[in-house]
């Protein structure tokens, strides 16, 4: 009895194509992650001579870590193992069939107490334009088809983060906003940045006009400005841990404090009734 394939999550040869397509002038989302990521860096007192660059835009990304070791966001990393003591993993994880084997293996490419930054879109990204197709479909067609990838929660990420063996995982986000004459724009600017749909089970013939034209109406009518222009929400997350080290302060064992609370916060301390 033969097991069933494993579905796949990204058509790798679209998405490659999709990036290949992308246009400089309308990755502006990357440049304000990197901007991001530039002050987060900042806020971290060390210096780091061996960085590594995981991203399908190592031009524009470069700055943030410059003479890095560049690897393509593939799923197999070309990282050596233990070689870097920092390695940003730069918008491309929401894409990753395997989120958890690119995060250990970025891990695995840093020296003890070395530090992992991750930028990636979240799963608010989209959510108006999301639910007007999803809304104009069902009620054009009767059915369903595969066109924004699915991206993690905040919370789920941070948890992701310790299951890849990551000390002091922190995870944040960035919520931006942007506005478009029409839907129709939006999803230009989303092809020029290379954030086409490549989910394999996408649909593989062209959508029905009706679709685009039912989902432009919804849109305007639930998510248009004064001026009529939509909206269109972006959620950057942000994802911070640190390869394990003696060094890392550990949290003590329940129960070991030796002062109460309450004498710390000069207060009267309320017993429970049994």
């Amino acid at each position: 009895m033969t097991a069933a394939p494993t579905p796949r999550l990204t058509d790798t040869t679209a998405l490659a194509r999709n990036r290949a397509r992308a246009r400089d002038e309308a990755l502006f989302l990357h440049r304000a992650a990197a901007e991001d990521m530039q002050d987060r860096l900042l806020l971290v007192k060390r210096s780091f001579t061996s960085p590594a660059l995981v991203t399908p835009f190592p031009a524009l990304w470069e700055a943030v870590a410059p003479g890095a070791t560049l690897a393509a966001p593939e799923e197999v990393l070309a990282l050596e193992p233990g070689a870097h003591d920092l390695v940003i993993h730069a918008m491309a994880l929401h894409w990753a069939a395997d989120p958890v084997g690119q995060l250990i293996q970025s891990r695995r490419a840093l020296r003890p107490d070395g530090l992992f930054m991750s930028c990636l879109f979240g799963g608010q990204t989209l959510a108006e334009l999301r639910a007007t197709l999803a809304q104009a479909e069902a009620e054009v067609t009767g059915g369903l088809s595969p066109r924004v990838a699915p991206m993690g929660e905040i919370r789920d990420l941070g948890a992701l983060l310790q299951r890849a063996g990551f000390a002091l995982p922190v995870a944040d986000s960035l919520t931006l906003t942007a506005s478009y004459e029409t839907p129709l724009h939006l999803m230009r600017d989303l092809r020029a940045m290379g954030e086409g749909n490549a989910l394999d089970a996408r649909l593989r013939r062209p959508t029905r006009r009706a679709v685009f034209t039912r989902a432009a109406e919804i849109y305007a009518e639930h998510f248009a400005g004064p001026d009529g222009r939509i909206t269109a929400t972006f959620e950057i997350l942000f994802l911070l841990g640190w390869a394990p080290d003696e060094s890392q302060p550990k949290p003590l064992r329940p129960g070991s404090a030796s002062t109460r609370l309450a004498d710390a916060l000069n207060t009267f301390e309320m017993p429970l009734k049994e």
